[in-house]
C-alpha cells in the first residue's frame, strides 16, 4: 500500500524515474480497488463508482507510466504506442516490464539507489 500512496503523493510528477516495483504495485492495487468498486457498484446499482475512480487516478497512472518509461531510457511519448491495435499494447507492456537502466540517464539517477518506500 505504501507504493500506491507514494504514487498518489507524486500524482502529477512526470519527471524522474519509477522502479518496476513502484509501477506494478500501483497497478495491482489500483486494479483490486477498481474490481472491488465494480462489485460493490453492481450490488447496489451504482455502476458509476468504478468510472469515478478511473477518472480520479488517470493523471497518477499516466505520471507513473511516464516515469517507468523514463527508467528504461524512453520518452513518455512511447505511451502512444498503445494506440496501435493489439501489437502496440503488447510492446508497451514489454517496455513497462523491462528492467531499468542501471546508470544515470537524462531523466535522473537509478531509483534503486534511492531510499525505498516499502
Amino acid at each position: 500500500m505504501d507504493w500506491y500512496l507514494a504514487v498518489l503523493k507524486n500524482y502529477a510528477g512526470f519527471s524522474g524515474r519509477a522502479r518496476r516495483k513502484e509501477y506494478w504495485m500501483f497497478t495491482l492495487i489500483s486494479f483490486v480497488i477498481s474490481l472491488v468498486l465494480s462489485i460493490i457498484g453492481g450490488l447496489i446499482g451504482a455502476d458509476f463508482l468504478s468510472y469515478i475512480y478511473a477518472v480520479a487516478i488517470l493523471v497518477p497512472t499516466l505520471a507513473v507510466s511516464v516515469r517507468r518509461l523514463h527508467d528504461t531510457s524512453r520518452t513518455g511519448w512511447w505511451l502512444l504506442i498503445a494506440i496501435i491495435p493489439l501489437v502496440g499494447f503488447i510492446v508497451l507492456i514489454v517496455f513497462l516490464a523491462s528492467e531499468g537502466k542501471h546508470e544515470p540517464n537524462q531523466y535522473g539517477t537509478n531509483p534503486k539507489l534511492a531510499p525505498q518506500v516499502g
